[in-house]
């Protein structure tokens, strides 16, 4: 037996000593600085990182182990051995602990997926180090290790890790493929990123490799979302064109996604194209053909009258966040913080072919640091200022109307503020803010921002890039006739 050479304890008593202090000093390391006050005068000496190494040594080279892992990959003859010590596993990994309680040799015979088996000894470096180098193609993998192990700030990080780099580049995409991982894990918070993600950014998604990969249900939530942002109803339709003929769903499956499309959003030329040149929409024509004249009429009569005879409280009328210029406008604001800018643009009064040569001219207003009035500082009777609020404000935007016009009548405005931001080199959108109807402002509007940073996740280029979109809605002050 190997013995240390001063006082002649056995080494893995020595091991297991050194580890109980690495462990008490860094899982339970808050508590004992809370309960051992520091002196006014002291040093704190850091040596943690040469503790670290002192770890990943001890790995490496298996001195003083007491425990083989035998990692089998499922369905191979190959076996990756690691030895380990049995009072790290079980600091780290309650399963691990349970594994070893219940072994009967002086090893752990683990079966693992081909992906996870590959990124195993990565998993175990983490376990004695609390640090991890991760690729994107490595994500899942060790997201599945760390979850089956029960290692929670690992699946933790790996989850955070993932819903930063739903932008980064890779050869064939990897967003739907972790949205489908975390449905199958039941991950709601990578899964409503993900979602969020390609809801926000679907023009680029469409573009990708990834689409054509995408699965039924997730098509079908996505078809259902009104906040999808895209430059036109048109372009989703080419893209759902796409997915078909790469995919042949069978024909419900078809018609079902048809029928998503809101047909009313698309311009009355482009229908007609449709009708003679998509083979997928002669095809499958007698589907859809009621919501494609419900369309027609949609855009050949008011929305006042076709209101008389339709409910027009449903989805084929209602907008999502189109980007095209019928729509909104782009506004990039250079220096943001430093005054308040104003601007103007024009939209379509309306979707309606009865109403999209109508425009309607809209101010926006953005200031970098407003106040609400009981935040600002008053007078005194002797004329003296008297301030009430020590920090700069916050900001604010406003859209409204340049004139009323009583082509309004039985149409309100929806209003989106969409802020762009770089990540991982690309340009993506970073929030959606959108204004209750009977508003003029979005009163959380980058609440949380702080665009003095010239590094601000919310700048590009130290400059904000937003786009607004109006979206006309009908439905609000028209009740359709029974």
């Amino acid at each position: 037996m190997v013995r240390s050479c001063e006082q002649g304890i056995p080494a893995w008593v020595a091991v297991g000593t050194l580890l109980f202090l690495i462990h008490s000093v860094t899982v339970r390391g808050a508590a004992l600085k809370q309960e051992v006050p520091l002196d006014s005068g002291a040093t704190v000496l850091n040596h943690s990182m040469s503790m670290v190494q002192r770890m990943e040594s001890l790995l490496a080279l298996g001195n003083s182990s007491d425990v083989t892992l035998r990692v089998q990959t499922i369905n191979t003859d190959e076996v990756k051995v690691i030895q380990a010590h049995s009072l790290v596993l079980t600091l780290q990994s309650e399963v691990f602990e349970e594994l070893l309680l219940s072994r009967n040799n002086s090893y752990l015979l683990l079966r693992e997926t081909p992906d996870c088996a590959a990124v195993f000894d990565k998993f175990i470096r983490y376990l004695y180090c609390g640090d991890i180098s991760v690729r994107l193609d490595q994500a899942v993998s060790l997201h599945k290790l760390a979850s089956k192990y029960r290692v929670w700030g690992l699946q933790q990080g790996l989850t955070q890790f993932m819903t930063q780099h739903l932008s980064s580049d890779s050869p064939t995409g990897h967003v739907i493929g972790w949205y489908n991982y975390a449905l199958q894990m039941g991950d709601m918070v990578l899964r409503d990123s993900c979602l969020q993600y390609l809801s926000w950014n679907l023009s680029s998604v469409f573009q990708s490799a990834e689409w054509s990969s995408i699965s039924e249900d997730l098509l079908f939530s996505l078809l259902q979302r009104s906040d999808l942002i895209l430059q036109s109803e048109l372009e989703l339709y080419e893209a759902l064109e796409a997915w078909i003929s790469q995919n042949q769903p069978v024909s419900s499956t078809v018609e079902s996604a048809l029928k998503a499309v809101r047909y009313g959003m698309i311009p009355p030329h482009h229908l007609f194209r449709l009708q003679k040149q998509s083979p997928l929409m002669q095809k499958h024509y007698e589907s859809i053909r009621d919501l494609l004249y419900l369309a027609f009429q949609f855009h050949s009569a008011s929305p006042i009258q076709l209101a008389k005879f339709f409910d027009v409280n449903c989805s084929i009328f209602t907008p999502r966040n189109y980007l095209s210029t019928s729509w909104g406008s782009p506004w990039v604001i250079n220096n943001p913080t430093r005054d308040d800018r104003s601007f103007s643009f024009q939209t379509q009064l309306g979707p309606s072919g009865h109403d999209s040569s109508k425009r309607v001219t809209w101010n926006a207003l953005f200031s970098p640091r407003w106040l609400p009035l009981s935040a600002r500082s008053t007078y005194t009777e002797l004329g003296a200022m008297q301030p009430t609020r020590t920090d700069g404000g916050r900001p604010r935007i406003i859209v409204t109307p340049a004139t009323s016009s009583p082509d309004f009548a039985g149409v309100s405005f929806q209003k989106t503020v969409i802020v762009m931001a770089r990540q991982q080199g690309k340009i993506v959108v970073r929030h959606v803010y959108n204004f209750h109807q009977s508003t003029e402002e979005a009163g959380d509007f980058l609440v949380d921002a702080d665009l003095q940073r010239r590094a601000s996740e919310y700048l590009i280029d130290s400059s904000l890039y937003l786009h607004i979109v109006i979206k006309p809605l009908y439905h609000t002050l028209l009740v359709a006739r029974k």
